[in-house]
């Protein structure tokens, strides 16, 4: 067994075994940005993307149940789709101001510490993942190697010349083919200490959650346009990190996103380069860090280096299936739900309302079976659908559901069935004081949500099936049942927050998994609002 296997198992008891170091108190006056600042790149405004149709949010969260065209000859993205995505879902769109119950309220007024919204939820609101395009001669754009500037909607220009070749030799041979048959990629590294400086040793499981919610947004954009978006997670990630001018111990690779380009036109697919002889380029532009003092910590380090190891080395198609998630037995007293359905939200519509609820939730109305089903139904089908699983036929989270105020349903925790679209009881009775009392932080009421759903990753048989490097695939997908569950909830209009502080040792207890391999990995609240919650509109004032 890899370290991989300790890291998992110190994440999963972190509840009554701190994480080292236990002293680690953040400095957030030398915090750093939310962002990479490259102060000497040319910027090029991308086209705005009010204009471009919103489309039903339906056929992304159920995929194959809604009228999304599928893919055509030709079809395709093009620049304005491209800026339609990225802004829809890493974009800047709004700013937080409403009063709620998280611990950065009273900084939100003051323009340095401004909240500002995004499609796409991250760990702690750090956003560390950063996109890069890299952009080869079918693109509108002289190719290149491009950084997406979150705050200004605009690629920056890190490197001139076609590298795309390159990207598609760092995914070798064995790669999904559509990955090799484009000159169009998306690029995602993370910054770690962007993220470490508040989460130290715990940093790598949530930077690994937040790759899983942005690859789920585009994924959920996709579909509902008939693309098919898919990320690849083996790749030579220190020759990409390379490519990229930064060092893999402070900033790697985790995801590389083939795009399939428009044709204009054309019938012929679009050529594809081949690598030039000589040494790699790289790109000499360097971020300017805010930070004055930079830490590092050794369990972040150590998942560093296990996960490098065999980055190349992709198992077999189809070997999460050995880690897939386990059925139910189809016994025990059973809940039925409505047939899952969403009503006609439009997706863009969808993405600018997502937000956390944070101490807002009110029990006094009822979630109702119907929304609930919708909910269930998104997060189980919930896929990466990666190199290693290149049809998104297996199933790695399992959902379960803690029942406090839904009409017609008892109180309890139940198991949710997605092949029978019902609930299984697993303990019955009153939730919401286990809920409030293994939670970490003040900032939800849990026990006023209508639900808390659980999803589970048996994260121990990722490991043995695909190694170490597997953890980014394991909890990868817990971030985007994440993603899925914020969009599903907010279509439905109901009110949403996800969660990693919970005691994960007392829910494999209270869900009756002791013993087998299954891990907790967050608590999302689900339920309604507080009427007419006190807001300011930033954007007419």
């Amino acid at each position: 067994m890899g370290y991989a296997h300790e890291y998992a198992h110190a994440v999963l008891h972190r509840g009554r075994v701190p994480m080292e170091p236990t002293g680690h108190v953040v400095n957030w006056a030398d915090g750093p940005r939310r962002g990479k600042f490259y102060p000497d790149a040319e910027a090029f405004a991308l086209p705005g993307t009010e204009d471009l149709p919103d489309v039903p949010v339906a056929p992304g969260l159920l995929p194959g149940t809604g009228p999304a065209e599928p893919d055509g000859e030709g079809a395709g993205f093009g620049l304005p789709l491209l800026s339609a995505m990225l802004r829809d879902s890493y974009g800047l769109t709004g700013r937080r101001l409403g009063v709620q119950a998280n611990t950065d309220l009273a900084g939100l007024p003051f323009y340095p510490h401004a909240n500002w919204s995004r499609g796409t939820a991250g760990g702690g609101g750090l956003y560390p993942v950063t996109v890069h395009w890299a952009s080869g001669p079918s693109g509108p754009l002289t190719p290149g190697l491009h950084h997406y500037d979150v705050q200004r909607h605009a690629l920056q220009r890190l490197l001139v010349g076609d590298v795309t070749g390159l990207v598609r030799d760092a995914l070798g041979p064995d790669a999904p083919a559509d990955a090799l048959d484009t000159d169009q990629y998306l690029i995602l590294g993370v910054k770690y200490w962007q993220n470490s400086f508040k989460y130290n040793s715990f940093s790598f499981h949530v930077v690994c959650t937040d790759v899983g919610t942005l690859v789920q947004t585009w994924r959920i954009w996709g579909a509902a346009r008939g693309l098919r978006i898919a990320p690849v997670l083996w790749f030579d990630e220190p020759r990409l990190n390379r490519l990229l001018g930064v060092p893999g111990e402070q900033e790697a690779v985790f995801a590389v996103v083939p795009l399939r380009w428009e044709r204009r036109g054309r019938a012929e697919a679009p050529a594809v380069s081949a690598t030039r002889p000589g040494p790699d380029p790289r790109v000499l532009h360097r971020d300017a860090e805010r930070s004055r003092v930079l830490r590092d910590f050794d369990a972040l380090s150590a998942m560093h280096a296990a996960t490098l190891e065999g980055a190349a080395e992709r198992p077999a198609p189809g070997a999460p299936a050995a880690a897939a998630a386990l059925p139910d037995d189809g016994t025990g007293v059973r809940v039925a739900l409505p047939a899952p359905a969403f009503p006609e939200t439009g997706l863009r519509r969808t993405l600018r309302e997502r937000r956390s609820s944070f101490g807002r939730f009110d029990a006094r109305r009822q979630v109702g079976t119907q929304p609930l089903s919708a909910v269930l139904a998104a997060c189980a089908r919930t896929r990466l659908a990666g190199d290693t699983d290149p049809a998104g036929a297996v199933r790695l989270a399992r959902m379960y559901v803690f029942v406090n105020h839904v009409e017609g349903v008892e109180q309890g925790a139940y198991a949710y069935d997605p092949d029978r679209g019902d609930l299984r009881l697993v303990a019955a009775g009153a939730q919401g004081t286990f809920l409030q009392e293994n939670y970490f932080l003040a900032n939800y009421n849990l026990e006023q949500a209508g639900a808390v759903l659980v999803p589970t990753v048996r994260t121990t048989a990722v490991l043995d099936a695909l190694g170490d490097r597997g953890y980014r695939l394991a909890v990868g997908t817990a971030g985007a049942v994440a993603q899925s569950f914020y969009l599903a909830a907010a279509a439905v209009g109901l009110g949403a927050g996800v969660a990693l502080g919970f005691d994960n040792v007392s829910y494999v207890e209270r869900l009756a998994l002791d013993g087998g391999d299954e891990a907790p990995l967050l608590v999302m609240a689900l339920g309604h609002e507080r009427p007419a919650p006190a807001d300011f509109r930033h954007e007419i004032a």
